[in-house]
């Protein structure tokens, strides 16, 4: 088919874009028609939701398909319109439709998990992912991911399946991945296939009263904003490549429609970011005590805590608990207490848009301007300058 540039494409855009990867690949289709002007009448349901009779895929002149929903996918199949499909990939290239199709690279999203863990000093890897089923193909691609690098790097590493969580079965399942976390060895770092079973995994620990990072690393896959939130934006995360996916997809479209060659092939598109959060903000800690004093100061530091209360809560006496944290750390409960606050101060300032006293008095300090005096002494610019610098990311906050 080949549309002058004149006409008017009618373009379907079957996807289920109240999830969040959908949005992102719309997000990035429309990005390409931003900046291309292309003459697109783009059709997606006011649900939000696929709603597309046979009749109106034939009447269509291009589709966009997440080919990850099987139904998406049949209703697609049964087009002869010029069709880009977007979704997991395979490690079984026989796996993929005969159609140009752009992917986010599984493996590659592992591997980065994997990488980002190896860097904080993890030597022992867990997988949390979903029981096989026909809309979640993608978990099983990232299990495959995972066993793959696990025998190509010579490192220990278990999968839990687990159940598809609802509100029927939600106990039963937080109760099983509660006895699977308490199974695995302390210092393991766990890989969840996406962020809301990131969040599973941390319910399960709070149930166990197990402490993350001090205990168990956790890092998930997507940065769902939603999710990240309701946890108090704690879990690292990975943003997939999800508006570019959109992107090429629209490209590839519309070079068909102008009757360019475009071969039947796998465009993969690698991972965005690493998003660190304090899910993955390990140390190696062999000593009990040290660790459940970091806890407790991760937790409580912006409560204007002092060393008092650390010893308090740790149950041990000062000048032993001030040894051992030299021995583990080589720093003192006090230097950590007055890090803690200061890195929470610099992601305020970054990725809120919180007044400077509402910051100063979320991060404990007794005013805004021995806040000004500290974080001016420590990092040689105001806390106004370092908002409107946004020089540092999360990633670089460390102690």
């Amino acid at each position: 088919m080949t549309l002058s540039l004149e006409k008017e494409a009618r373009i379907l855009l079957l996807f289920n874009a109240n999830q969040v990867y959908d949005r992102q690949i719309l997000k990035g289709i429309g990005d390409f028609l931003q900046n291309h002007h292309v003459n697109w009448n783009m059709y997606i349901s006011d649900s939000l939701r696929w709603d597309i009779n046979y009749h109106s895929v034939l009447n269509c002149d291009g589709m966009i398909a997440n080919y990850d929903d099987h139904h998406i996918e049949s209703i697609a199949h049964n087009s002869d319109c010029p069709i880009i499909g977007v979704g997991a990939s395979f490690h079984n290239k026989a796996e993929y439709p005969s159609i140009p199709y752009v992917a986010s690279d599984n493996y590659a999203l592992i591997k980065t998990a994997f990488d980002h863990l190896c860097h904080k000093g993890i030597k022992k890897f867990a997988l949390y992912s979903y029981p096989p089923s026909r809309h979640a193909r993608f978990a099983y691609e990232r299990e495959v991911a995972f066993q793959q690098i696990m025998q190509q790097q010579s490192y220990p590493g278990c999968v839990y399946q687990g159940i598809e969580m609802n509100l029927n079965n939600w106990q039963e399942g937080l109760q099983n991945l509660a006895e699977w976390v308490s199974s695995l060895p302390l210092n393991t770092g766990i890989i969840a296939v996406n962020d809301s079973r990131a969040r599973h995994i941390l319910q399960a620990c709070k149930q166990l009263n197990k402490k993350i990072p001090d205990e168990y690393c956790l890092i998930g896959i997507d940065n769902e904003e939603v999710i990240n939130y309701l946890s108090n934006n704690y879990i690292s995360t990975i943003t997939q490549g999800t508006e570019d996916m959109g992107y090429q997809a629209a490209s590839l479209l519309q070079q068909m429609l102008e009757n360019k060659p475009v071969s039947v092939t796998q465009t993969l598109i690698a991972p965005k970011q690493i998003i660190e959060r304090q899910s993955t903000d390990y140390r190696s800690i062999e000593d009990p005590y040290v660790i459940q004093a970091m806890h407790y100061i991760r937790q409580h530091a912006c409560q204007n805590i002092k060393v008092e209360h650390v010893i308090s809560a740790v149950k041990l006496s000062r000048s032993n608990l001030e040894t051992r944290f030299k021995q583990e750390l080589n720093q003192t409960m006090h230097a950590i207490i007055y890090a803690e606050k200061l890195k929470r101060a610099r992601y305020l300032l970054s990725h809120t848009t919180l007044s400077l006293t509402k910051i100063s008095e979320q991060c404990g300090y007794p005013s805004l301007q021995y806040f000004y005096f500290l974080f001016n002494k420590e990092f040689k610019q105001t806390p106004k300058q370092y908002r409107e610098d946004k020089s540092y990311s999360w990633s670089e906050i460390s102690y």
